[in-house]
C-alpha cells in the first residue's frame, strides 16, 4: 500500500483539470494519482489520464458525492487519501506534504483539511466571505462532541485528507451534497479528531451568474437542513439586517454597493427556500437546485 493517494471526482473538468493535476504531479511529495470519471464529453479523461492517472468510468447516474468518494476510497491504494475537485488547484507544491502533516499532530487524527483562496478574478464578496470564514477556523487539532454548523465541525472533501484506518469504521454517508460535512460529524461523534493546517490551501472560489447563485445556495442550505437541521430566517426584518451587514462589510473588499446588495439577496432568498425544501413540492424543488435534486 503506498502511503498516499489523491483522488478526484471528475465530470467535464475542463481547462481547469489540467492545472490541477499538474500541481498533484509538482508535489514534493509522491502520490498516487485516482480519477472516477462520471460521463466526461471535453476530453478529461485524456487529460487525467496523460497526467498519470489510474481512471475508472462511471455512468452519471451512478454519481453521488458521498458514494462516489466511498468508491474512491475502496481504489485508492494510500493509507490516507487526499481528496481534491475538478477546479480545486493546490496553491504550493508543500500542499500535500502539509496536509499530511496534520496527521502526526495526534495519534487519533482521522481527517484533515486545509483553507481555500479565491481565484485572482474573484468578486470582492467571494473573497470576504473566503477569507472571514476560514481566519475562524482554528489551527491544530479538533475533538468533539459534534456541535452545530460551525468551524467545530467544518471539513471539506475540496481540500481535505482521510485516515483510512477511521474510514473503514465510519465511511462517507451515500448523500447528494454535504457528505464532507456529515463524514466530519460522524467522525467527531465517533471520538476521532479532525486537524485544520493553514498552510495547506488550494486556490479555489466560484462566481456564479444570478441564477446559478440563487440555486447554488438553495443546494447548500438545503445540505445544512438535512445535515444540521438548520433554517434559515425567513422574517423580513432579520433577513435585511443580514444582507445591510454584509454589504457594509464587502466595502472594505472594494464591493460596489448594488453588486453586493443583487449578491446577498440572491443568496438569502437561496438559503431560505433551501432550507425549507422539505416543505416544496418535487417539481419546485428540481427547478431550484443547481444540480436538478428533487
Amino acid at each position: 500500500m503506498t502511503a498516499v493517494t489523491v483522488a478526484l471526482p471528475v465530470r467535464d473538468g475542463g481547462p481547469r483539470l489540467g492545472e490541477v493535476l499538474d500541481a498533484v504531479r509538482a508535489q514534493t511529495v509522491e502520490a498516487e494519482l485516482l480519477v472516477i470519471d462520471s460521463g466526461s464529453t471535453d476530453g478529461s479523461i485524456d487529460v487525467a489520464r496523460a497526467a498519470g492517472a489510474r481512471v475508472v468510468e462511471i455512468p452519471p447516474a451512478e454519481f453521488s458525492h458521498g458514494g462516489t468518494r466511498n468508491r474512491l476510497m475502496e481504489l485508492a491504494g494510500g493509507d490516507h487519501v487526499a481528496f481534491l475537485t475538478q477546479d480545486a488547484v493546490p496553491a504550493a507544491e508543500r500542499w500535500l506534504e502539509q496536509l499530511l502533516g496534520g496527521f502526526a499532530l495526534a495519534g487519533d487524527v482521522a481527517l484533515v483539511c486545509g483553507p481555500y483562496l479565491p481565484r485572482a478574478d474573484a468578486s470582492p464578496m467571494v473573497r470576504r466571505e473566503l477569507t472571514e470564514w476560514f481566519a475562524r477556523m482554528a489551527p491544530g487539532v479538533q475533538r468533539g462532541p459534534a456541535g452545530a454548523l460551525g468551524p467545530a465541525t467544518f471539513f471539506t472533501s475540496a481540500n481535505g485528507a482521510v485516515a483510512r484506518w477511521a474510514w473503514e469504521r465510519v465511511p462517507f454517508r451515500p448523500l447528494a451534497y454535504a457528505e464532507d460535512q456529515r463524514l466530519a460529524i460522524d467522525m467527531l461523534a465517533a471520538g476521532f479528531a479532525k486537524a485544520y493546517v493553514p498552510e495547506a490551501a488550494v486556490v479555489h472560489s466560484h462566481d456564479y451568474p444570478p441564477l446559478d447563485l440563487f440555486r447554488r445556495s438553495f443546494d447548500e442550505f438545503r445540505a445544512l437542513r438535512e445535515v444540521y437541521g438548520h433554517r434559515e430566517p425567513w422574517a423580513p426584518r432579520p433577513v435585511a439586517g443580514r444582507i445591510r451587514r454584509s454589504v457594509a462589510a464587502d466595502r472594505a473588499f472594494g464591493a460596489a454597493p448594488w453588486k453586493s446588495v443583487g449578491y446577498h439577496s440572491l443568496r438569502a432568498l437561496g438559503a431560505a427556500l433551501g432550507s425549507r425544501a422539505d416543505r416544496l413540492p418535487p417539481a419546485m424543488r428540481r427547478a431550484c437546485s443547481l444540480e436538478g435534486r428533487t
